[in-house]
């Protein structure tokens, strides 16, 4: 795609002004020129246009707020003066994979005063004996030269307000709460099952408890009614006692039998 279409495209119907970040990576360059970006993009913080086949960055307009560019993997060998005329208060600068082979060629950067970090990575440049000794002591004001300082300490994660990382951070830390609290709110329903399942045995350990007490109960009141009916069988006269026996059994006393033939 070609470099003006793709502007139109990120644009997205806002006006240049309200631009801060700006992609154009992988689109195609006009004879190796940046083409459609002008000094309209006043707010431009980020700007990112790696691998569009440049060889220069002579048309780069006026881009006083620009803080990171990004132009790695393209054909940049010089004209690096650009860079200090039209973008003053640059901190980022990537220049990973381009034809940069000299030491000489990165001086005009010594005018950007708040130039902090330079990569330099897949450039021919960074074969040459004492390069990184050479870097630090020709720009000064560098803290990190492809990601480690003069002590060899890695630098830390980048500014998100300078790269526009920020944004995207912020969506995946929305996804990753957001998957916390699923996984919470899972935790919670296997707890509350859990906390069910125990109240239902409880339940029921608690009736077979319950059927079991009423069990003895009743067990215990029948052999109550059992032991008064012997304490009162114990009361009675022996003849009465027998007599008693033997209706429970359905037999007739012998006396009783002797008194019906007498009459």
């Amino acid at each position: 795609m070609e470099m003006k279409k793709r502007l139109t495209l990120e644009l997205r119907n806002k006006k240049p002004g309200e631009v801060k970040e700006l992609v154009l990576d992988n689109c195609r360059s006009d004879d190796g020129k940046i083409v459609g970006l002008s000094s309209d993009f006043e707010n431009l913080e980020f700007l990112s246009m790696i691998n569009i086949n440049l060889l220069s960055v002579s048309n780069l307009p006026k881009l006083n707020k620009l803080r990171k560019l990004e132009l790695s993997d393209n054909r940049i060998s010089g004209g690096l003066e650009v860079l200090a005329e039209r973008t003053p208060n640059l901190t980022h600068l990537n220049l990973s994979g381009n034809k940069i082979k000299d030491i000489n060629t990165l001086e005009p950067l010594k005018k950007l005063p708040n130039l902090h970090s330079l990569d330099l990575f897949n450039c021919e440049v960074t074969m040459l004996i004492n390069y990184r000794e050479s870097v630090f002591t020709l720009l000064p004001q560098l803290t990190y030269l492809d990601g480690f300082d003069a002590d060899d300490q890695e630098a830390p994660d980048s500014d998100p307000e300078a790269d526009g990382d920020g944004l995207e951070d912020e969506y995946e830390n929305g996804e990753e709460g957001e998957e916390e609290d699923d996984d919470d709110e899972e935790d919670d329903l296997d707890e509350e099952v859990i906390d069910d399942e125990d109240d239902e045995e409880d339940d029921l350990e608690g009736e077979e408890e319950e059927d079991g007490v009423d069990d003895e109960e009743e067990d215990e009141e029948e052999d109550g009614e059992e032991d008064e009916e012997d304490e009162a069988d114990d009361d009675l006269p022996r003849g009465e006692k027998r007599k008693r026996n033997l209706e429970d059994e359905g037999e007739e006393d012998p006396e009783d039998e002797e008194d019906d033939e007498d009459d």
